[in-house]
């Protein structure tokens, strides 16, 4: 074996090693009356060890690179991500003693930042957000490296079969629960290689279980969903971080999503807040826009006389998004009023209907 297959072969154990540590995250139950006949579970990706859904994905994303011969030792990694992508691959990076650099949008919250770097990753600014492909492959070309290109690889990086990914786990976990096989598996839409693991997986392993992918308002993927167009595009930014996306991106896979729901903001965020009401559970938006879902989906069994589980996914910790969506001086200014939909909400929680306003 020479040295850098060598090299390669050991990459790739530290990265099954921090999967075996990390990869089976907690079922969290979610309080609903018993006699409604309707569980609803939280897959809480908030506990990986960078924080996020988006380790999963990270470590998938430079294993696919390792394994295709596009990561040696000494490898640059390019990333095109201000997020929590680029804050597990950075992690990632360093644990393998790689070089990371990530393109971000001038405009990112230092927070973001501040964790990209703690993990011993670079950012590389522009000045408009749509420039963040072009320069990021731009920088992987100039230097030799290795562009990870998350929003094209995100889909066919992640295995949907078995190796314990995100929807075996939850298979695994449900098992011994009343109802093991769940009516609707809700999730946002980042990347879209989570509906596509999802999607993927249960059609299969031949269940029944629908996927719902949940939309945020801007985002290019429920019209690029409703019509079919592969270049669908909004040019507008999504208010809840981690989902949603202005154009339609090429990991997003359709054909493997049984419904999707675009969520209003206000709803996102007054989820979360009753969240961690009920459960002191404390999540960032995306999560908030898993449960509107859910709850709408819930509230429709309950009227079709239908029985069985939906999961959903905590996808990272509130911790991050304390001077945002938790900060009611931030909320209204962004014109925001949370009132109605906690109502809303509250409602359900009470009579098992949903009321659109």
């Amino acid at each position: 074996m020479d040295e850098r297959r060598a090299w390669v072969t050991g990459a790739v154990r530290l990265l099954e090693a921090d999967a075996n540590r990390s990869a089976d995250t907690h079922l969290h139950v979610f309080p609903l009356p018993l006699e409604w006949g309707i569980d609803l579970y939280l897959k809480d990706e908030s506990v990986h060890p960078t924080g996020s859904l988006k380790h999963r994905l990270a470590r998938s994303l430079i294993l696919y690179g390792l394994v295709n011969g596009r990561i040696g030792p000494g490898t640059v990694l390019v990333e095109a991500s201000s997020g929590s992508t680029a804050v597990s691959e950075a992690y990632f990076a360093r644990m393998l003693g790689l070089e990371f650099v990530t393109v971000v949008p001038r405009t990112t919250s230092p927070e973001k930042i501040d964790l990209i770097e703690f993990y011993g990753g670079r950012c590389h600014y522009v000045d408009r957000p749509p420039e963040i492909y072009s320069e990021a492959e731009r920088l992987a070309r100039e230097c030799g490296g290795h562009y990870l290109d998350q929003f094209t690889f995100a889909e066919r990086a992640t295995d949907w079969r078995s190796n314990n990914n995100i929807a075996e786990s939850v298979f695994q976990q449900l098992a011994e629960e009343r109802y093991p096989v769940p009516r609707w598996i809700v999730v946002g839409a980042g990347t879209g290689g989570t509906s596509a693991t999802f999607g993927r997986y249960v059609r299969y392993r031949r269940h029944d279980t629908q996927v719902c992918v949940v939309d945020p308002e801007n985002s290019a993927f429920y019209g690029a969903w409703e019509t079919g167009a592969d270049d669908y595009e909004t040019g507008l930014p999504s208010r809840i971080e981690g989902i949603g996306r202005p154009r339609m991106e090429p990991s997003f896979i359709p054909g493997v999503v049984d419904e999707m729901m675009c969520i209003p903001d206000e709803e996102s965020i007054a989820a979360i807040r009753l969240l961690r009401d009920k459960t002191l559970h404390w999540a960032g938006g995306s999560t908030g826009t898993n449960l509107a879902g859910a709850f709408r989906l819930i509230s429709r069994m309950r009227e079709a006389g239908e029985t069985g589980s939906v999961v959903t996914l905590i996808c990272d910790g509130g911790a991050r998004y304390e001077r945002t969506y938790y900060d009611d001086a931030w909320v209204a200014q962004q014109g925001m009023d949370l009132s109605s939909a906690r109502t809303r909400m509250e409602e359900f929680l009470e009579t098992g209907r949903w009321r659109d306003d």
